[in-house]
């Protein structure tokens, strides 16, 4: 009973941070795009940066930016900012009940560092907080003055990072460890930087006071910070279903292409919505990482090519033989496999025919790539792999 509560548990947990994560981007965006096409006009109330009007739902929209407070406070104020508490709450209970709780099966690695499951546990949640506090400190410094040398010395971070996490984790485990790392860095910025400065600034308000300036632009650094983060995290959270990117012999490296590549989409959009031409060459530049990144998983994993081809042809009750040995405790009816109280995606390998319908995600999962099994628990051996590699080449006969 107790894997069947977890796996509801881990859907449950899940589903919520979706949901939050769809309000928190979509508030992000929107207050992007909104203070992008903000237009200046005579008879605007003092202080204020700029208007735009917008119509939804029927009904038409005056939207005005102060640009740091207005002259008296509102009678209502809403706050933006449980749609990010939600999202990395939830977030990081999902990375310890599939992560920490399944350390064994998605976070640790053998062949990568044999790490104890409190190791990598603590391992994790230090690699968090240090990503966090360097960027933080980097913000903070004379070099975060700079724009343009903030988002590079901060690109090279992610990537080091990245790196690191590879050295340490299983592919999974590291893509995941890089998605929370930059979900946490996204959040501290609400939680520790825009929040507090708007309190500041409400606080000034109430007291009599002229709110400082500065506490304003230090809001937007982060939040346009954030804007610009939010795709390529979207896109490793996602990436545990897609072996090809955590799984490769290069996935620090497809990583950071994905990160220029959600910054220069986020760039057409935000200089689309300010109202000046739009920057066409970004699609080409995504367009290119898109090929790169195709190019570089089509790699063999590190490590595979110690194992030589066998021989002659294989039989298929050689394929049989690695399949059910080395998957079958997982894929199977009634898993054996403790805490697995059901097979991964529905995937069944006991049977002949079953095996022969899974062939794609075999050579996928298995060979492509060595995503499975997972932290190659069952020690499946690189001859074993070769089996398989020589029976899908062959069409996957059943003979």
């Amino acid at each position: 009973m107790a894997p069947i509560l977890m796996a509801w548990l881990d859907l449950a947990v899940r589903w919520l941070h979706v949901i939050a994560g769809i309000a928190w981007i979509g508030s992000s965006f929107y207050f992007v795009h909104l203070d992008s096409s903000l237009k200046r006009r005579e008879g605007l109330p003092e202080g204020a940066g700029g208007e735009a009007w917008q119509v939804h739902g029927g009904g038409f929209y005056n939207m005005v930016k102060y640009l740091v407070a207005p002259a008296r406070m509102p009678a209502e104020l809403t706050w933006f900012k449980w749609e990010a508490y939600a999202t990395w709450l939830s977030g990081f209970a999902l990375l310890v009940i599939v992560y920490y709780l399944g350390a064994e099966l998605y976070l640790i690695d053998p062949q990568v560092l044999a790490l104890p499951v409190w190791g990598a546990v603590l391992a994790s949640i230090l690699g968090i907080a240090i990503g966090w506090l360097a960027y933080d400190q980097l913000c903070k410094s004379r070099l975060g003055e700079n724009e343009t040398t903030l988002a590079a010395i901060g690109f090279v971070l992610l990537v080091v990072l990245a790196y690191a996490s590879t050295m340490l984790f299983s592919g999974r485990g590291a893509y995941m460890q890089m998605g929370a790392m930059i979900g946490t860095i996204m959040v501290a910025n609400v939680a520790h930087i825009i929040i507090p400065n708007q309190r500041k600034v409400v606080a000034d308000l109430i007291a009599g006071r002229t709110p400082d300036p500065a506490l304003g632009a230090q809001a937007k650094q982060r939040s346009l910070h954030n804007n610009y983060l939010t795709l390529p995290v979207v896109f490793v959270m996602i990436s545990n279903h897609y072996p090809l990117a955590f799984a490769s012999r290069w996935n620090w490296l497809i990583l950071a292409v994905v990160l220029i590549m959600g910054a220069v989409i986020r760039h057409f959009y935000n200089t689309r919505h300010r109202g000046l031409p739009s920057p066409w060459w970004t699609w080409g530049v995504a367009a290119l990482g898109g090929l790169l990144i195709v190019w570089l998983s089509s790699f063999p994993p590190a490590g595979s090519e110690q194992a030589a081809a066998p021989a002659g042809p294989v039989s298929f009750a050689q394929v049989e033989e690695v399949v059910i040995g080395r998957c079958s405790m997982c894929h199977a009816a009634e898993p054996v496999w403790e805490g697995v109280a059901l097979p991964p995606k529905g995937v069944l390998l006991e049977t002949p025919e079953q095996i022969r319908l899974q062939a794609e995600a075999i050579r996928l999962q298995a060979v492509q790539t060595h995503a499975m099994p997972p932290g190659n628990l069952t020690e499946i051996l690189p001859e074993e792999r070769a089996v398989l590699a020589a029976w899908l080449a062959a069409g996957a006969p059943l003979e």
